[in-house]
């Protein structure tokens, strides 16, 4: 399998300057999530860290959902190029059902890191289409290579949702569900819709 991101129509060319403040201000904003933390970024400190006018921010990215969204996403793209070309288990070069233990592992822990900014972004229940795209696709791709048979997409489905953030919240912080009971219960979903 060589292509796992969705295909969309190509957006009009950005002006090298717009590419250049919407790098500055996603740079900003991600030095400003790692130093401060999520609840202390508004679209002021990054204006202001990015050198640019806060009116930019907003006809950019409309609120600070908006950009948190856009830092969130950079985030996506940085996990699933690990996916797609990182080293093993979660990259090529690992047997299927090592691929996907790690897969659901490196999900649902990038999901714990990025609570925060899932919620920020305003999708506390859910990434964008495009990513659970992403990641129903590599699920199917490996149950798969797996020789599983039925609804694959069904069956992605069914792995991916205990690794969403609003049943990882449930789980963690009001059942208080260690991450190693949790990672273990996937697992041991996993080996039962494989069927080893």
């Amino acid at each position: 399998m060589t292509h796992l991101l969705p295909l969309a129509d190509d957006p009009a060319p950005e002006r090298a300057d717009a590419a250049r403040n919407r790098e500055a201000i996603l740079a900003a904003a991600l030095r400003l999530v790692r130093t401060r933390g999520v609840g202390c970024v508004t679209m002021e400190t990054v204006a202001a860290e990015a050198g640019v006018g806060k009116g930019t921010l907003f006809r950019r990215f409309e609120s600070r959902e908006g950009l948190m969204g856009a830092v969130l996403n950079e985030s996506e793209t940085a996990w699933q190029a690990s996916v797609i070309s990182g080293p093993p288990p979660l990259g090529p070069g690992a047997p299927p059902m090592e691929r996907l233990l790690a897969f659901g592992h490196s999900r649902l822990r990038t999901n714990l890191t990025h609570a925060e900014l899932i919620a920020a972004a305003g999708r506390p229940g859910a990434r964008s289409a495009a990513a659970l795209s992403f990641a129903n696709m590599h699920v199917r791709y490996l149950l798969g290579e797996l020789g599983v048979t039925g609804d694959l997409l069904m069956l992605a489905t069914a792995l991916l949702a205990p690794l969403e953030m609003v049943v990882l919240d449930q789980q963690v912080n009001t059942e208080h569900i260690s991450l190693e009971r949790i990672e273990a219960g996937w697992d041991d979903l996993v080996h039962r819709v494989v069927g080893r």
